[in-house]
């Protein structure tokens, strides 16, 4: 299978080192020290066990055009960084070539094939003016769950820090010939690829958790741990789950685990920062829209109450807007 990975971080460096070593043939978009560094070594990854896996017929290319048509093209980038690939993006694509969408938060193409008085909905918050709809036929669209946690160490390096499932799911939940085909060539790299008849409901499970840790631990500081061990930031965190799953249910999601497991489960990954704090401290953009913004945006289409999740939005929002004003960066440091 030809298989172009755009965005060759933290995850996108783990699918596509993965495939390549299971005889895919995988060509990483990247850029500059990245680019440099898989062409001349090709890609490494540190297991989380400390062992080693090089990927030495990886390849990567600036211009998409230099790829030409896949079979699938995996976007492994953040929300907001979609709209930044689109120019080159239709490269890549032949008749019968899948997109396949690993990007955390609502995606922008919830309402498509979703059926019922939502079908065909806009999402700004996700897609303003509808430029990616735009550019992305529908039909080539596979919605995915990203489970794993990884990083890019170096370039051309990536460390897995846990986890190997990606959800996948077809939008009207068909069990389609192509779906099957990706499953068992992510099956074949090691990875789990289930296939899900309702990947909506897939996706608010890991929604449900990162529209309230990610926004509270950027305002906070704190990790999963501190956050669900203490008082009033568990509860906060609860209130914003509580409206989201109104909010879901109305769209036709079903929760299979309840509220206090989903916590339970962020509590038990211990001490972990995450990503949304990761890029305060670092001074990157926040994923704030999709994971958050999309949800207040679902309220008003859904004429759902999200007053919590509103107050903590308005918050973060103004705080990436420090930042970026700023060019900062906000990092907690011992005195002394």
């Amino acid at each position: 299978m030809k298989i172009a990975v755009v965005g060759a971080g933290a995850i996108g460096g783990y699918l596509g080192a993965k495939l390549a070593i299971a005889g895919e043939d995988v060509t990483f978009i990247a850029r500059n020290r990245n680019l440099e560094a898989i062409n001349a070594r090709g890609f490494r990854l540190i297991l989380e066990d400390g062992s080693e896996q090089h990927a030495p017929t990886a390849k990567a290319v600036q211009h998409m055009a230099d790829a030409g048509p896949q079979d699938a093209v995996l976007l492994t980038l953040k929300a907001h960084q979609v709209r930044d690939v689109l120019p080159g993006l239709r490269e890549l694509f032949g008749p019968q070539t899948m997109v396949v969408t690993m990007i955390n938060g609502i995606p922008w193409w919830y309402f498509h094939k979703l059926g019922g008085e939502y079908e065909g909905r806009h999402l700004d918050s996700v897609d303003p003016g509808g430029v990616i709809d735009a550019h992305i036929e529908r039909e080539r669209i596979i919605g995915s769950v990203v489970y794993p946690a990884s990083e890019l160490v170096e370039p051309g390096v990536v460390k897995v820090i846990e986890g190997n499932r990606f959800t996948l799911g077809e939008l009207d939940g068909e069990r389609s010939e192509r779906i099957e085909a990706l499953s068992q060539a992510m099956m074949r790299a090691g990875f789990k690829a289930p296939v899900s008849r309702d990947i909506r409901s897939e996706l608010w499970i890991k929604l449900w958790g990162n529209l309230s840790f990610n926004p509270i631990s950027a305002l906070t500081h704190a990790t999963l741990e501190q956050i669900c061990r203490f008082g009033p930031t568990r509860s906060l965190a609860a209130a914003m789950m509580r409206e989201a799953q109104a909010v879901a249910e109305k769209l036709g999601v079903r929760f299979k685990i309840s509220l206090e497991q989903r916590i339970a489960g962020a509590e038990a990954v211990g001490a972990h920062k995450t990503s949304m704090l990761q890029d305060v401290e670092h001074g990157r953009a926040l994923e704030l829209e999709a994971l958050v913004g999309s949800v207040v945006e679902l309220g008003r289409i859904t004429a759902t109450p999200t007053p919590t999740i509103e107050a903590v939005y308005a918050a973060t929002s103004l705080l990436a807007q420090t930042l970026a004003a700023q060019k900062g960066r906000l990092e907690l440091q011992p005195l002394g």
